[in-house]
């Protein structure tokens, strides 16, 4: 069984550095995501990151209820975030984004590359889709389907509990179903009902 976050912020007060390190292991792709979906560069997220794991650190005795670090980070996540936009605001808006990053598999390999542009253009429908939801709704979408959290690590993170993570992600799915039937430019019958971990 492994410690619940309380345990472990108890340990790294007490001075166990790797206590720390198993909070870091267990938010990290969750901080991640919420940098990238912020400031939506992959370096910038990874600077992000990285401030925010560190700003948790140095203020983890300001932390009331030891079982809450998780919305507790993700506050500081975005935080990070804003103030790194507020830095870096004009140099964003004179830079030209790269495209979301997608790895090609074998099966895209060999399938020729007119079906693997078809399924680049499909996976910038979507992205493009995700940013005309709701805020409440982007970023578990993110988390469940970008980053492939279980319903238990985002409800940890976002202080939702995991049957409100169901239902967010339901209505949120109904939504891109909409908006991509809307666009026509994509057969709904996207993969998101995947069996839930």
């Amino acid at each position: 069984m492994h410690p619940g976050d309380a345990d472990l912020i108890i340990r790294c007060l007490a001075g166990d550095t790797e206590a720390y390190g198993a909070l870091v292991k267990r938010y990290q792709g969750a901080v991640y995501a919420t940098a990238f979906y912020y400031v939506g560069r992959y370096g910038a997220a990874e600077d992000v990151s990285q401030e925010t794991f560190w700003s948790a650190y140095r203020n983890l005795r300001s932390l009331q209820e030891h079982g809450k670090f998780g919305p507790w980070l993700r506050g500081i996540a975005t935080r990070t975030a804003a103030n790194w936009l507020r830095k870096n605001l004009v140099r964003v808006r004179q830079e030209t984004p790269l495209p979301h990053r997608r790895t090609l598999s074998i099966e895209d390999v060999r399938r020729g590359p007119d079906v693997v542009l078809s399924a680049a253009e499909q996976y910038d429908q979507v992205h493009d889709a995700i940013d005309v939801l709701p805020d409440r709704y982007r970023l578990p979408v993110v988390l469940r389907y970008m980053q492939e959290l279980s319903y238990e690590e985002i409800a940890r993170f976002t202080g939702d509990t995991p049957d409100e993570i169901r239902a967010i992600l339901h209505r949120a799915v109904s939504q891109l179903r909409e908006i991509l039937a809307q666009k026509a430019t994509l057969e709904v019958d996207v993969p998101w009902r995947r069996a839930g971990k």
